[in-house]
């Protein structure tokens, strides 16, 4: 699934002119289309000078900051939409990040790549680490510190009180609401508290 792919299939679950957070937001790409698709506004919260260096030349606010020294910056409700679209694999403090996302934006969209794929799954079964589409890394240099399936990520936002607005996987730019564990390559949720 491209990131073109990905890009629309949230921006469908942003409503119009919402002010939105875009954590790890790489080089402001998502929160572009959002401003020029849904009619959107807010920031992207990047710590890769590269990256950051690509969202001002999109015109994307954009403000420097390491996601695991966490949000204190940002009020309550702040903003109408906080999305972490690959992001929350990479956080030495996911569960923090989790409740922080919707503790910041009214609604939380959280998508990665679902590691309970199929294909991942015959992978491991045959004895290797998957690289696909969704993990196309080698296990030995994955910026990924820790994987995760669908099911994971709706036990922990129950275990941490948030309430699951909407869940369904991705792939091949399509909604997977019928055992997205299994056939989905990416995990999307959308959270409040």
């Amino acid at each position: 699934m491209s990131d073109a792919q990905i890009r629309h299939a949230i921006a469908e679950l942003v409503p119009r002119g919402s002010r939105v957070l875009d954590l790890g937001c790489g080089d402001g790409a998502m929160l572009a289309y959002l401003q020029a698709v849904r009619g959107c506004s807010g920031y992207g919260v990047e710590i890769d000078d590269a990256n950051v260096l690509a969202c001002v030349k999109r015109g994307v606010n954009v403000i420097q900051l390491n996601l695991d020294q966490g949000l204190a910056l940002f009020d309550d409700a702040s903003f109408d939409v906080v999305l972490q679209i690959d992001t929350l694999q990479h956080l030495r403090n996911a569960e923090v990040m989790l409740r922080e996302t919707v503790r910041v934006g009214r609604v939380g969209i959280v998508a990665f790549p679902n590691f309970a794929h199929w294909p991942n799954r015959l992978s491991v079964l045959m004895g290797r680490m998957p690289v696909t589409k969704r993990l196309p890394y080698q296990w030995y240099d994955t910026p990924n510190i820790r994987v995760g399936t669908h099911a994971d990520l709706g036990s922990l936002a129950r275990h941490n009180g948030l309430q699951v607005l909407d869940s369904f996987g991705l792939q091949d730019g399509q909604p997977v609401r019928v055992l997205p564990n299994w056939f989905a390559g990416t995990s999307v949720y959308k959270l409040a508290r």
